[in-house]
This record gives structure tokens, C-alpha cells and sequence, in this order.
């Protein structure tokens, strides 16, 4: 078992503290919060060791799972990396797009591992589907939210739209062409509402929307390409999957059957992948033991965060 601590214990931490304590691929040695009072409530709470020098615990541990605000990611994974920590970090990877080159430095330099907390690759309904999304030509995406105070002091593009960010870069084999975008603050002094347009150079087209201030939540994408139409809900981890081929010389009375202007007819099918229920959070944390102690790749590598930043940052920059 790998010895794990956790960095932050706010919401999401209290989390990943519970999740690694169950795994079975971690021994969880205690955490660190610089802010001793919710600390000591957590320790009262569950009983994890509590860590008041932040030094203490990374020397203590072979993983550290770093769940603080995003200001403090870079900080955190480059003390741990410099003393020879794996490291699980959140996402957004870090604060500025500087910050997170550095950090697949580092990996490359001290000869450790690290893996980007892009939890929306482990959906059970997305991993059901992955596979068959091929050479999509365009993706349509919308991730409401009802209003929640936490996450407001950043863009919602790097609160809620960066997970879809990072979904399409996996499936989509091909490098930025061009991205418009536009925000507007409704209530947070930072965008609250946003849609980017992502051109691929490979002709693929990617239109994302994020609101963080909807009266119902919404995690939905949708991929197009030839003959064949894939939607993932996230939210309810349901997928739909419509297929065309070639329509047979002589159609079954309930064959649904599209016959085009020049003449072509084509058989529409469905396919219903099984999804298996799951525990996202568990399963990415559990995966990047595996990667450790297989010296494999990580699923979500700290470059794969990177660009999901780098191109969440462009869109930023549209706003203005």
C-alpha cells in the first residue's frame, strides 16, 4: 500500500480524506490545513492525524494528494515533487499556465508521477462511451449549476467548463485552430456565465456553455460525427448512442430507415452500453496507485492538465 496525506481539508478534501481511507490501494497517514480550527474539527469529527508542519507530512508519505485552493497548487506539488512525492493535484492544475510547465518539469526532474483531479474521465457514463467516440466533427456541451458562493473567486470557465475542456481534448486527436468566447458577471465580480467556440485544426468544431448561477443543474455533451450521434449525460450518468449503416437491400417492417436527396438509404440502430456504478473520486485516486506502482501512465497526466489550462486561460482572454 502506498502512504497517502492529503493537503486542505475543506469540502472536497474531507472527501478525498474519507476515499483514501477506504481504498484499498492506500494507507492514509494524516493531513494538513493551515487553518488549525477546522483542522482540529475535522480530527474530532473522523480521528485523521492532523500534521501542523506541512514538511512533517510530505516526509511522512509516498503520495500527496494536494486538495487546497488553486492559488496554493503550484506551491504545494513543488515542495512535495522536490522531496521525491508523487503527487494527485486538483484541478484547475495550478493558477497560471507558467506555474503548471513547471510542474511537468519537476515530474521529469526529481523522477516522480502526478496526475490532474479531472474527475469528469472517470463518469461512468463517459468511460461507457469513450471508446466510441471517433474523429467526432462537432461537440456540443452545457454545464449548469445552481448558484453556490464556493468557487466564485475564479472564472467559471476554470470552475466548471475546464471539466469539459479536458473531455474533449481527450477525444479529440488534434491541435487548437482558433476559440471565441464571451462571459458575463452576474453576481461574482468574474464571469458567471460563459460560451467559447473551439476550432480544431482537423475541421472539428466544440461549443461549450457554463453557468454557475442556472435554476437547475445540467452536465450534458453531445458528439457528432460520421454516422453516429453520442450523448453523455454526467449528471444522471445515462448515455445515448445512435448509429447509422448501410440499410439492407430488404428492410425488417421495424427497421427505421433515412433515405437522403441523392438516393441513399441508411439504417439508423441504437446501442446501449452498460454502466457500471461507480465512486469517480475513488476510482481516479485509485488509478493513479496503479500507475505508481505499475510505472505506468497516469489516465489524466499533468500535461493533459496543462492544456485543459492553457486553452480554459484563451478563453479568459476573450472576455476581455
Amino acid at each position: 500500500m502506498l502512504k497517502a496525506g492529503v493537503l486542505g481539508a475543506g469540502h472536497l478534501g474531507k472527501i478525498h480524506l474519507r476515499l483514501l481511507n477506504e481504498s484499498e490501494k492506500y494507507e492514509l497517514v494524516g493531513f494538513h490545513d493551515p487553518d488549525e480550527i477546522s483542522a482540529k474539527k475535522v480530527v474530532d469529527e473522523f480521528g485523521y492525524r492532523y500534521f501542523e508542519n506541512i514538511n512533517d507530512l510530505i516526509a511522512a508519505v509516498d503520495v500527496v494528494d494536494i486538495v487546497t485552493p488553486t492559488l496554493s497548487h503550484f506551491d504545494c506539488a513543488k515542495k512535495a515533487m522536490e522531496n521525491g512525492k508523487h503527487i494527485f493535484i486538483e484541478k484547475p492544475i495550478t493558477n497560471t499556465l507558467e506555474e503548471a510547465e513547471q510542474l511537468v518539469g519537476f515530474q521529469k526532474k526529481f523522477g516522480v508521477k502526478g496526475q490532474v483531479g479531472h474527475v469528469e474521465r472517470f463518469n461512468p457514463a463517459f468511460t461507457a462511451v469513450k471508446d466510441k467516440i471517433q474523429q467526432p466533427m462537432f461537440i456540443e456541451t452545457h454545464r449548469l449549476a445552481e448558484f453556490n458562493p464556493r468557487g466564485t473567486d475564479v472564472p467559471v470557465v476554470l470552475d466548471l467548463m475546464i471539466h469539459d475542456i479536458d473531455a474533449i481534448l481527450s477525444v479529440v486527436h488534434s491541435n487548437v485552430r482558433q476559440i471565441n468566447a464571451s462571459g458575463v458577471s452576474v453576481i461574482s465580480s468574474s464571469p458567471d456565465i460563459a460560451n467559447a467556440r473551439i476550432a480544431f485544426e482537423n475541421g472539428c468544431v466544440a461549443n461549450l456553455t457554463a453557468s454557475r448561477i442556472s435554476l437547475k443543474n445540467m452536465r450534458k455533451s453531445r458528439f457528432f460525427q460520421k454516422d453516429a450521434y453520442i450523448s453523455v449525460d454526467f449528471l444522471e450518468k445515462k448515455v445515448e448512442v445512435v448509429k447509422m449503416k448501410e440499410a439492407p437491400e430488404t428492410p425488417g417492417d421495424f427497421d427505421m430507415i433515412l433515405q437522403n436527396a441523392e438516393g441513399i438509404k441508411k439504417q439508423i440502430y441504437f446501442e446501449n452500453p452498460d454502466i457500471a456504478p461507480n465512486n469517480a473520486i475513488l476510482d481516479e485516486l485509485n488509478s493513479f496507485a496503479d500507475a505508481i506502482q505499475n510505472n505506468t501512465t497516469p489516465i489524466v497526466t499533468l500535461e493533459q492538465g496543462t492544456k485543459a489550462l492553457r486553452v480554459a486561460l484563451q478563453i479568459i482572454q476573450e472576455f476581455n
